[in-house]
């Protein structure tokens, strides 16, 4: 089955389903705190900085039973991290941008005058861009490829130019709480569990791993 056909299946059910289910929609905005981890080409653990991004995007919540519901959505979304290049030995800030469809089952039982929220998920996101600053050298720019080969890798690092894969995959946990008037506070937290930097696919001995990790603080209004 092709993949433009399990999309429109996907989505006709989708459509099928919250017609007779009780849904509603809700925005959501928020500070990330993110950085990489994983390890470089020669398999030692990478020791970046955090840096400050953001989240934007809408949701919806669709009733299953009781006090559970699922939560799908569609957020743009900031992540990256700064830290030393092991081939230039410069300090670099890879900034990347993506769009994110995260599924959340979502329990949110009655507490005080509100809903208290508790959710997780995974996530899948699409990177939409991304650009690459440089201490005390030009800035540089982010490539998306699945696969490279060593010398690109050595160049790239040298000229500026960083590979990353476009898929992300993880998980996502949050909580928070949500008041009588619709507005919501939440903590996030998402680890990626799949590996975005591209492949070197000449270099058997390749060990770098590259995976997101995101934690941030959200605030919702639900309509």
């Amino acid at each position: 089955m092709s993949s433009k056909v399990l999309t429109l299946i996907l989505v006709t059910w989708f459509f099928a389903f919250t017609a007779h289910a009780q849904v509603s929609f809700g925005l959501r905005a928020g500070v990330n705190l993110q950085n990489i981890s994983g390890k470089n080409l020669n398999g030692a653990d990478l020791e970046y900085d955090i840096t400050t991004g953001f989240h934007v995007g809408l949701n919806a919540e669709i009733h299953l039973a009781s006090d559970f519901y699922i939560q799908p959505g569609i957020l743009y979304s900031s992540k990256g991290a700064k830290g030393e290049d092991y081939i230039t030995g410069k300090e670099v800030k890879w900034d990347l941008s993506y769009i994110e469809l995260p599924v959340n089952l979502l329990y949110k039982p009655s507490v005080g005058l509100g809903k208290l929220l508790l959710g997780f998920g995974p996530y899948v996101a699409y990177a939409a861009g991304g650009s690459v600053k440089r201490k005390d050298a030009k800035d540089g720019e982010i490539e998306y490829k699945n696969d490279i080969t060593i010398s690109q890798n050595t160049a790239g690092a040298l000229s500026g130019t960083y590979y990353m894969k476009r898929l992300d995959v993880g998980g996502n946990m949050l909580i928070g709480y949500e008041f009588a008037k619709k507005i919501s506070v939440q903590l996030n937290a998402q680890l990626g569990i799949t590996d975005i930097n591209s492949r070197i696919k000449d270099y058997a001995n390749d060990e770098t791993t590259f995976k997101n990790t995101c934690f941030g603080i959200s605030v919702g209004y639900r309509f």
